[in-house]
């Protein structure tokens, strides 16, 4: 699971960015490359296509590093956030282009498929970005209840916590795991408008 970096880095990496240092682009490549790829890859489900994203994802954040607002959460969080929106906007246009193709005239019942699935598409994604975000306490108390089918209490036990807190810890992991339903045609944090780049 990756880490969260923190406030500091992410305001000096838009500083960099905005003063149009190259090497900034990369160091934030590296560190979000994989994170960026495997969003996209769960929207899309086709290497090319999200390859073609992660491209899309580094260049608008290269050209638009203003729009990151660091009250709004983190750069890590607005980067996925593209991410999701960019990979919705691209499956979106190739389910309409493969209706058009297969002679369909584009029905209401087959528009509601097409976003049925965008939904599902997206609703995976943002399920994955949070259990890689979550914080590690919450995720070894889902992983111990749901994964290897432990009780409240052999849960507690293994955490080394109380019941109480185990309860607590499920609630909570579970709650932000409800929530990759609730906002699956949104992005992973309030959503920023792609804008048109800045000046070079």
């Amino acid at each position: 699971m990756a880490k969260n970096t923190p406030p500091r880095w992410d305001r000096l990496m838009q500083q960099r960015l905005t003063r149009g240092e190259a090497a900034a682009l990369g160091e934030l490549y590296d560190r979000y490359a994989s994170l960026v790829r495997d969003l996209a890859h769960r929207v899309l489900d086709d290497d090319a296509a999200a390859d073609r994203v992660t491209r899309e994802v580094f260049g608008h954040v290269w050209e638009n590093p203003d729009a990151y607002d660091p009250q709004q959460g983190s750069l890590r969080s607005w980067v996925a956030n593209i991410t999701q929106e960019l990979a919705v906007r691209r499956l979106r246009e190739t389910e309409r282009e493969a209706l058009r193709a297969s002679g369909g005239a584009g029905s209401a019942e087959e528009a509601e498929e097409v976003e049925a699935k965008i939904r599902r598409a997206s609703a995976v994604a943002r399920a994955d970005y949070i259990v890689r975000s979550m914080p590690k306490p919450l995720l070894n108390a889902l992983r111990l209840a749901y994964f290897e089918r432990r009780d409240c209490r052999q849960t507690a036990a293994d955490l080394g916590v109380t019941e109480d807190e185990a309860r607590r810890r499920l609630r909570l992991g579970l709650q932000l795991l409800s929530t990759a339903n609730t906002r699956a045609g949104e992005g992973l944090s309030p959503p920023e408008p792609l804008g048109n780049g800045r000046p070079r």
